[in-house]
This record gives C-alpha cells, sequence and structure tokens, in this order.
C-alpha cells in the first residue's frame, strides 16, 4: 500500500501528485519553486488568479501537460504556516484522499516535503497523512446489491522525502494502524443488530485475540449465574440471544501491575425494554454498542503496536428485548459487587451491564478504568453531537485520558460529579442503588451509577451517545459510525505513566 521513496519527485511517472501549498506572501521556495520553474512560472500565476488556492483544506486540481512525470497535481492548501494544525493537516489531507478516490484514481505521490513545519515534523505530516488515507476512503459496503461495474480503489501510495526513510515508515505504520482500528470499530457499529448479536461480538473478539495472541476469555450465561452478575442477567432477561461477558488481556509488562481496563457497553440492540423507547427514538439502536467496538478498536491498535503496558478489555454484552421474561420497572436485582439495585427505568440498561463489567475488570487486576458508553441522550441535551461527556473520581488520571483526546482530536468535555449526585443514585428506599433517578441531569446520573462500582479505583466514564456515529459526511469519513474513542483510547495505553 505505502512505498516510501527518495527520488526527485517531479520525474516520477505517475497518476497524481500532491503537494501542499502554504499561504504565504512570499514566492515558491524549495520543492515547490522547482516545480514553478518546470512550469516557467504558471503556477505562480495560478495561485494569483485563484486558480490554485492556498487557503486552508481547499483541493485543486491543476493537468501538468507533461511538463512532469505526474499526470496532474492534487494542490492542498494549508492556509497560513502558523495556524496548520495536526488535526487541520490531517483533514486536509483527508479532503484530498476522497476527491481522488472518487475520481478513480488507482495510484497517488505525495511529495511529503512540501508539508512540514516548523512545528510540524516529517513523521507527524507521514503519521496524519497514513491515518487520513485510512480514515476518509472507508466506505460500508452495506446489503445492496453489487454493481457489475468493476471498483477502483486506491491500490499505491508513494510517499516521496528526503527525510530518514525508517522514521518515516514507523510514522506511516502507527497512523495506518490507528486508522484502520478506527475503521475496524465503525464496521462494527454499522452492523445491524440482527447481523452482530452478543455472540457474533464474542466470535469477533476470539479472532483479534488470535491475531494478536491475547488471553481470551468469554463468559456465558452459566457462568454469570455462578459469579452473581445479576446486573447484566437482568437486561439479559427478555432476549432469545444469549448474553457474553468478553475479556481480552494484553501483558506489555512483565508484572500484571499497573493495569489499565478499559470496559466498553456491548448492547447489540436496545428496544428500552418496558421502558419502550419511541418508533422514531429505537431506529438506530444498532449502534448501542459503540462503546464495545471503541474497546475492540483500541485493542486492535495495542495489537499493531504492541506497547509496554498491561491492558484488560471487558464487555458485557447482550441486547435488551421485550418478552414476558423480560426485566420491568420496580424490579430489584444483586448485581455482581453484592449492591442491590431498584430498576425504576429498563431503558436505563446500558450501566448495569457496566456495573457487572467493571467489577469484573478488578476482579482481573483492574488499576484503572475507563469505561466508554452511548450511555445517554442526556449527554446530547447537555453537549451536542459533537462532544464526548466525562466524568472522573481521579484528577491525575482523568488528565492522562483528556491529553490523549487532544491527542487525537477527539474532543471529550468533563462534566460534575458531586455528593448530591451520588445521594441520588444511592436514593432507593428498598435497594442499595436506584438506576435512574430523574431526567436532572440525566448524563451525570449514569456516570455516578457506574461510579459506585469503580468505588476506589481510578476511573473515567466517556458518554459517547452523541458522538458515536454522524448523519453528515466529514473530511475523514462518510455518515455513519464515527469510531470514536479507539484512537484516545489507544493513545491513552501507548502513552500512560502509572500514577504514584
Amino acid at each position: 500500500m505505502f512505498k516510501i521513496m527518495n527520488v526527485n519527485p517531479f520525474e516520477e511517472s505517475q497518476e497524481c501528485l500532491f503537494i501542499g501549498v502554504k499561504d504565504t506572501p512570499e514566492k515558491f521556495n524549495g520543492l515547490l519553486a522547482q516545480l514553478d520553474e518546470k512550469f516557467e512560472n504558471e503556477l505562480t500565476e495560478l495561485v494569483k488568479s485563484g486558480d490554485i488556492s492556498a487557503k486552508s483544506k481547499k483541493i485543486s486540481y491543476v493537468h501538468t501537460f507533461k511538463k512532469i512525470g505526474a499526470k496532474r497535481l492534487v494542490c492542498i492548501g494549508l492556509g497560513k504556516e502558523k495556524e496548520l494544525t495536526f488535526d487541520v493537516l490531517k483533514e486536509a489531507f483527508g479532503k484530498a484522499f476522497k476527491k481522488v478516490h472518487a475520481n478513480g484514481i488507482q495510484s497517488i505521490s505525495i511529495a511529503l516535503d512540501t508539508f512540514f513545519t516548523d512545528s510540524i515534523s516529517y513523521d507527524d505530516v507521514a503519521t496524519a497523512l497514513s491515518e487520513a488515507f485510512a480514515l476518509s476512503t472507508y466506505e460500508f459496503i452495506g446489503y445492496k446489491k453489487k454493481s457489475n461495474e468493476p471498483e477502483k480503489r486506491i491500490e499505491e501510495v508513494k510517499i516521496i522525502s528526503e527525510a530518514d526513510q525508517g522514521e518515516i515508515e514507523a510514522a506511516v505504520t502507527v497512523g495506518y494502524a490507528y486508522g484502520n482500528a478506527t475503521n475496524s470499530a465503525r464496521t462494527l457499529v454499522n452492523l445491524p443488530g440482527n447481523m452482530l448479536t452478543a455472540t457474533d461480538l464474542a466470535n469477533y473478539a476470539e479472532e483479534l485475540g488470535k491475531k494478536y495472541e491475547f488471553e481470551v476469555e468469554i463468559l456465558e450465561k452459566e457462568e454469570m449465574e455462578k459469579l452473581g452478575m445479576g446486573a447484566l442477567l437482568a437486561v439479559n432477561q427478555g432476549s432469545n440471544e444469549p448474553p457474553k461477558m468478553i475479556v481480552l488481556k494484553y501483558q506489555g509488562k512483565e508484572q500484571w501491575e499497573d493495569v489499565i481496563a478499559l470496559v466498553g457497553k456491548g448492547i447489540t440492540f436496545d428496544t428500552g425494554g418496558y421502558s419502550l423507547k419511541t418508533k422514531t427514538g429505537i431506529v438506530g439502536m444498532k449502534t448501542d454498542m459503540g462503546g464495545a467496538a471503541a474497546v475492540l478498536g483500541a485493542m486492535e491498535v495495542i495489537g499493531e503496536l504492541r506497547p509496554e503496558q498491561n491492558v484488560v478489555a471487558v464487555i458485557p454484552s447482550t441486547d435488551n428485548m421485550i418478552s414476558g421474561s423480560a426485566f420491568k420497572p420496580d424490579d430489584v436485582i444483586t448485581s455482581m459487587s453484592g449492591k442491590t439495585i431498584e430498576v425504576l427505568n429498563t431503558d436505563a440498561e446500558g450501566r448495569l451491564a457496566l456495573a457487572d463489567a467493571v467489577t469484573y475488570a478488578k476482579h482481573h487486576g483492574a488499576n484503572y478504568i475507563v469505561d466508554v458508553a452511548t450511555l445517554t441522550g442526556g449527554v446530547i441535551t447537555a453537549l451536542g453531537l459533537d462532544k464526548t461527556g466525562a466524568i472522573t473520581n481521579h484528577e491525575a488520571f482523568f488528565e492522562q485520558v483528556l491529553e490523549a483526546s487532544h491527542e487525537s482530536g477527539e474532543f471529550i468535555w468533563r462534566l460534575p460529579l458531586t455528593e448530591n449526585d451520588k445521594k441520588r443514585v444511592r436514593g432507593s428506599k428498598i435497594a442499595d442503588l436506584n438506576n435512574s433517578p430523574g431526567s436532572e441531569g440525566h448524563a451525570i446520573m449514569g456516570g455516578a451509577f457506574i461510579g459506585e462500582f469503580a468505588e476506589e479505583t481510578p476511573w473515567v466514564h466517556l458518554d459517547i451517545a452523541g458522538t458515536a456515529d454522524t448523519n453528515k459526511e466529514h473530511d475523514l469519513g462518510p455518515a455513519g459510525a464515527t469510531g470514536v474513542m479507539v484512537r484516545t483510547l489507544a493513545l491513552l495505553v501507548e502513552r500512560f505513566e502509572p500514577i504514584k
């Protein structure tokens, strides 16, 4: 797919050549000056006339008329150099890749040295372009009848640079791993509920475990009953599909210590149970396993890059259905931790499944816990569709999660967790906890409930109900599942420093 080369980018015969054009009052310099000379200063004139735009993320096509080896130039506007960030560069590459992919171009060359700046290094550019390539060209084929027309995809990307070839190759490997893993998560979330049951999700995790030599444990219903996982089992009561508690372990250190638990909600379809969703609200509930997909995507990155960390992934999986045996409002259930729960809302099922998963993560030696879930509509009301809500019980651990989210470009915003919030989830008159104290601060209540099972273990909750999918196409992908939090979780693991 990627080929790293140290050659003259203008002499290579190729379908198209990507070049970066910065918005600067100065004349072209470096490689672009050489290119302009081959065009007898016509590129300068095209910039002046606006036919080539240097504005941020503007894409301009220029036919070369055999003045160089490439048939066409794809000029990528980078804006003002001091305003160019890694995230903007990644989006600019994504926009360019989407354009050439739509045009059926199969081979691309990139003049890498035209993209770096004082603040964005060669390897940053290589990481950005390889991640953007994977993300922006992703498609979920779905189940439509296939066309007889042969599909044309980008088959080769040549990266041309004078920088150290080994460093460029390493950066490309990292970026492509992050992009591909995010796409894996996207596909899982895009699959309909009848194509991705808890059993299917467990089988997928097992295959991932085989590929990357993770330790795999899949708990069946009988084993959950023996362990007293009454919260997850209650959610599963109305289903014909068996539940699964999925565990993957990666040991990157000699001793099983400083273990990071990644816990993902794996509700493969959510009707709301007897607290039934509306006819519009129920559509799209195949995405309610977005947290599980994020965790599995992160484990794919971890398997590819092998960081020196210890990680346990725990995914409670079932669907939430209605039947004569389904759990009901007013039921009281007993979680694995021994805490009893009064069920006031069967549509607040994700936190019940996560309660047992968090407890089981601690059983596996978790010293730090991040749970990820499409948990509440309340987080959308509070933060909109482009921000993930976060809750924590530990400042220093949250700072590391926040730093990872900044680096990945996946925005999170912290919500408060107060003693009054805890009192509300402890407010049942007949049980230790209730699962839904009311609509006020609903996103906080969901997180506060899960926090009752994290207890003193450093913990961060990420509510991705608004960010797990999108109804709009964007520079780094199509409408549909986003694969959000795959990169944040993987970066957290890769960069993690144990807290003393």
